[in-house]
């Protein structure tokens, strides 16, 4: 399942790509043992809610795992030119070089063993049925150069890569070398991914121009840690973009918060994808790992919650609320609610038989002159309606400051909350009668 580090790599390529460019999706499927359709479900289905379905091609969308005939094929242009080779080395005796190259201070790459194997004998054991992988031949002595977006001018040795493996033994290729051939034909020009693939990017550079194939810009994001300090993994379920959908976050809140995870946007506002993408600056992605903040996240929900159309928070309206107060209701508790329980608390405050009261709620009903509340039950049956309730209390005498406190306090058992005039006018009348008859004067001397 996608969470937000995933998710944040997708907005900035998207972000990166707009107004002009494309954004294109590839499906990475060829790892069989790891593929299921329900995640690739899923992925789509989270990115139309997030709002990219708009910029994604459904018909352009690349399924690795339907172009092997593609992938064998470049394979095969390598190994006629002489730049990939069989390797018949077993794991222990591979297993055995690394520990001696380590031992003795160097880096863990392939000796090199098979690169000078006689054609005739490689080829002779490959028809023998002999199990073998296939390596690329890097060159000697080069340094190869590239700028990445992110952090500048990188420099990496070949000799310090090693001839490294393009296709397993059991004919399935290396995932670098799908993705970089498939960015190539696909007309990528611009690849922006976490730092994780930094490593991979020069060997995808030398198979690029060992096939006179283009290579595009690379850029490496950097990662993601959770609030514990640990980079985000598909396996921490606080962060998986399913979890905050179900917790409530709205898409909205999601996509502003990572487009400013580890970069600099210039607005503070709640923006669209394409005000967002104008505002975005690729120059300024940081270079250290971000950190994931939920406070920041919950930011982002209250403007979004604040912005986004009614008919978005409709459906959090419960079934308790009557049909003709739903719009009213949403309207009236969206600036006091950032989740759907939160409307459900506010449906049972102002519907349902929860009568309980916060200490500072009890505390100012105890402060209020039990008479208001005669009073309000007086103005009541003379016909009064709810929203006019606090203006007559305060024309019989009772301050402003007594009146909104001890009403709040005794309809809603809490101090804070949505407008009480609003509160007032959902209110069913014989709620408001069984909430303020509890504490009048004859409530009072029976206490």
């Amino acid at each position: 399942m996608l969470h937000v580090g995933n998710v944040r790599t997708a907005l900035f390529s998207l972000l990166a790509a707009l107004p002009d460019g494309r954004f294109l999706l590839r499906i990475e499927d060829t790892d069989q043992a790891r593929v299921a359709p329900r995640f690739v479900e899923a992925a789509l289905r989270d990115l139309d809610w997030l709002g990219f379905g708009a910029f994604i091609d459904r018909s352009a969308i690349l399924y690795q795992s339907a172009r092997t005939a593609i992938y064998d094929d470049y394979i095969g242009r390598l190994q006629a030119a002489d730049r990939a080779y069989p390797c018949f080395c077993s794991q222990a005796a591979l297993a055995l070089d690394r520990a001696q190259a380590q031992a003795q201070g160097r880096p863990p790459r392939y000796s090199g063993r098979c690169a000078m194997l006689d054609p005739t004998e490689a080829k002779e054991r490959l028809t023998q049925g002999e199990s073998a992988v296939w390596r690329f031949r890097v060159p000697l002595h080069e340094e190869l150069r590239f700028e990445d977006t992110v952090r500048g001018p990188q420099v990496v040795a070949s000799d310090l890569l090693g001839d490294f493996v393009v296709r397993r033994a059991n004919g399935e290729p290396m995932f670098f070398f799908t993705n970089a051939l498939d960015d190539a034909l696909s007309g990528v020009t611009w690849v922006l991914r976490g730092e994780d693939h930094l490593s991979n990017t020069a060997r995808q550079i030398l198979i690029l121009k060992a096939l006179d194939l283009p290579v595009p810009r690379y850029g490496h994001l950097p990662l993601i840690l959770s609030d514990t300090g640990v980079p985000l993994s598909k396996r921490d379920g606080a962060q998986s973009l399913d979890g905050l959908r179900a917790e409530g976050f709205l898409p909205e809140a999601i996509v502003n918060y990572l487009a400013r995870l580890g970069a600099v946007v210039a607005s503070d506002a709640l923006l669209t994808l394409p005000d967002l993408a104008t505002a975005f600056d690729p120059t300024r992605i940081g270079h250290a790992p971000a950190r994931y903040d939920r406070q920041q996240l919950l930011h982002w929900q209250r403007l979004a919650m604040a912005h986004v159309p009614l008919a978005t928070l409709l459906p959090w309206v419960p079934s308790q609320v009557p049909i003709a107060d739903r719009v009213r209701f949403a309207e009236t508790v969206r600036t006091n609610s950032l989740f759907p329980q939160e409307f459900a608390l506010w449906a049972e405050i102002l519907y349902g038989e929860n009568e309980t009261l916060t200490a500072e709620a009890e505390q100012a009903v105890a402060r209020a002159d039990a008479r208001l509340f005669d009073q309000a039950l007086v103005l009541l049956a003379e016909g009064r309606g709810p929203a006019d309730l606090a203006q007559g209390l305060k024309a019989l005498g009772f301050s402003g400051k007594m009146v909104f406190h001890a009403l709040r306090a005794a309809l809603t058992g809490r101090l804070a909350g949505p407008e009480l005039k609003d509160i007032l006018g959902l209110m069913p009348h014989h709620v408001l009668v069984r909430r303020l008859a509890r504490f009048g004067t004859s409530h009072a001397q029976n206490l």
